[in-house]
């Protein structure tokens, strides 16, 4: 499929010989055509290939604009499983050689001709996630890059849900030792796992979970999250761990796994009975310790910028803020 477009004359003559050549839209033919992808620059670029090979991506979700041989823009949706349905836009560039409008001009041609061919009539967008620089606003070549494809997405229809934290904690980082206040176990099965997973719930500053709460029950919530991303990790159960105090009363829970990429805290919360004693700290230590006992380089985490207690947290117990992310959705 190849959609052809011309575009406007705009400003100096130079620009408007410019943009009354064609650009034209089109999806991947397949791996041979990746050296075309790879025009434009990412931080996932690396996993490309990879994802191919496994069904996490498809020739036909991934879209270049192109005005002959030269790429103007890109984009790609990405998947957990091979067979599954796109579930984020984690790829969109720019050619940020290019002035305004034309530069956003050309990309919002392509999500929108590449949204058309791929998602199907009546469902719902894929929300469209961006890895950042921290710190990216004290950079006007960063705030370019990052703001045109946010303006872009919103003129796609889309609305900026929440900035994250990305967390890392890297191997030789001590870990604190367990001062004995908690008892750790794993969870005992899939109910008492997403009995605690609906209580942390209440009062959640995860902009995600909030989105959710508004749509459905927090054991709904719960329920979806485990089948949906927690049953995906070939990581044991066994470290799916419980804080308990002596009592044997239930405290929280920590989620350490690893994804297709990196060993991660996947999830991590504290019953809201027990919040403000400093548990939270523990648990991170915790799930962190059990990762580090398979000699992983790092661990990765992330959390919600208004979440300040979390990103507290995960900076006493010796993460370091080293990425931000903008996710970005469709209502």
């Amino acid at each position: 499929m190849e959609v052809v477009a011309v575009a406007p004359h705009r400003r100096s003559s130079r620009i408007q010989h410019q943009m009354t050549q064609r650009v034209s839209f089109h999806p991947l033919s397949g791996p041979a055509e990746l050296d075309t992808f790879f025009q434009l620059s990412y931080v996932l670029d690396h996993e490309v290939a990879e994802d191919l090979e496994v069904g996490r991506r498809r020739p036909e979700w991934m879209w270049v604009a192109k005005r002959g041989d030269r790429v103007l823009a890109r984009l790609a949706w990405w998947t957990s499983t091979e067979g599954g349905e796109p579930l984020v836009l984690d790829i969109f560039d720019l050619d940020d050689t290019l002035d305004d409008p034309e530069r956003l001009d050309i990309g919002l041609g392509l999500v929108r001709i590449a949204m058309e061919a791929v998602i199907p009539p009546g469902t719902p967008n894929p929300e469209y996630g961006r890895f950042v620089p921290p710190g990216w606003r004290d950079s006007m070549a960063a705030r370019r890059v990052v703001e045109g494809r946010m303006e872009v997405m919103e003129r796609a229809g889309a609305r900026l849900l929440v900035e994250r934290l990305r967390l890392e904690w890297l191997r030789g980082t001590p870990i604190a030792e367990r001062t004995g206040r908690l008892r750790f176990r794993p969870a005992l099965d899939r109910d008492e796992l997403i009995e605690l997973m609906s209580l942390v719930l209440d009062g959640t500053l995860d902009a995600h979970s909030r989105q959710e709460l508004e749509t459905m029950s927090p054991r709904e919530s719960a329920v979806r999250q485990y089948e949906d991303e927690f049953l995906a990790y070939q990581t044991p159960r066994e470290w799916w761990t419980i804080a308990e105090l002596p009592s044997s009363d239930p405290v929280g829970f920590v989620i350490p796994a690893r994804n297709n990429y990196h060993p991660i805290i996947a999830y991590i919360g504290v019953v809201p009975d027990h919040r403000g004693h400093g548990y939270v700290d523990e648990l991170l230590a915790e799930g962190t310790r059990i990762l580090a006992a398979t000699a992983v380089p790092r661990v990765r985490a992330s959390t919600d910028v208004g979440n300040v207690p979390m990103a507290k947290a995960f900076g006493r117990v010796g993460y370091v803020h080293f990425e931000s992310a903008i996710n970005m959705v469709w209502d």
